[in-house]
């Protein structure tokens, strides 16, 4: 039987990898791949946070961008991950998976508050744990509010699930030449400006020593290979 190299991991899911192919919203077929695929970590004994975007359904800085609030706009997109939350809480239910959805905006009415020692119970119980609403205050990502719970559930690593397979040099769909580091420290990622995470969260999990691993959510069987130990996407570390 394969041993996992993590107890708890929080996984970052961005909204767009709802869509799939889509040019909005959720793709339900997409989902439920994804839920698969965290359900055979589970099955591991790995306990798993979930952090989730809203970029599928409303982005606050694009909101910002078109002349609307900052903040406003910021909190709208909270809202958007609590819409992507609830649906991938019913695509595990679908799947025979337990999932809580918490979000840091109170909505009492379709999901948790926030609590981190109930949110810290639900996965010591088996029980995937949705984070979402980001850390519930404007001009924060949702990449911060992922090194955040992470560093306040005591997850043992960060998990960006993005649609490249790591970090690269430069952008490979653009330089073919691009190579993939298989580690790369925090300071060389920040020096670098290599935007595959925002520099809050990059700077909170260094101060925190909590490592990152980029990999992509598109290819098949890599979130078990990253959870095994397996040289899948960039280990980025302290």
């Amino acid at each position: 039987m394969s041993v996992a190299a993590y107890k708890r991991i929080m996984l970052k899911l961005s909204g767009e990898a709802l869509m799939g192919d889509d040019a909005y919203g959720i793709n339900e077929e997409v989902v439920s791949r994804i839920v698969a695929e965290i359900a055979e970590v589970t099955r591991l004994g790995v306990q798993v946070g979930v952090v989730i975007g809203g970029g599928n359904i409303f982005r606050g800085m694009k909101g910002a961008s078109s002349g609307m609030d900052r903040a406003t706009a910021d909190y709208m997109g909270m809202l958007a991950t609590v819409m992507n939350a609830m649906a991938l809480a019913d695509a595990f239910r679908r799947a025979g998976v337990e999932a809580r959805v918490q979000s840091a905006l109170r909505i009492d009415q379709v999901v948790e508050p926030y609590i981190r020692g109930r949110a810290i119970r639900h996965m010591e119980e088996g029980r995937v744990v949705i984070f979402a609403a980001g850390t519930g205050n404007p001009f924060f990502t949702t990449d911060t509010a992922a090194a955040l719970r992470g560093s306040e559930m005591a997850a043992q690593i960060v998990l960006k699930a993005t649609k490249v397979d790591g970090v690269y040099t430069a952008d490979p769909h653009k330089d073919p030449s691009a190579q993939r580091y298989h580690r790369i420290s925090f300071d060389e990622a920040i020096g670098r400006n290599l935007a595959v995470m925002d520099t809050t969260a990059f700077a909170l999990c260094r101060d925190q020593k909590l490592p990152i691993n980029v990999f992509s959510i598109f290819k098949p069987g890599a979130l078990k290979r990253v959870v095994l130990g397996e040289d899948e996407g960039t280990l980025v570390h302290s």
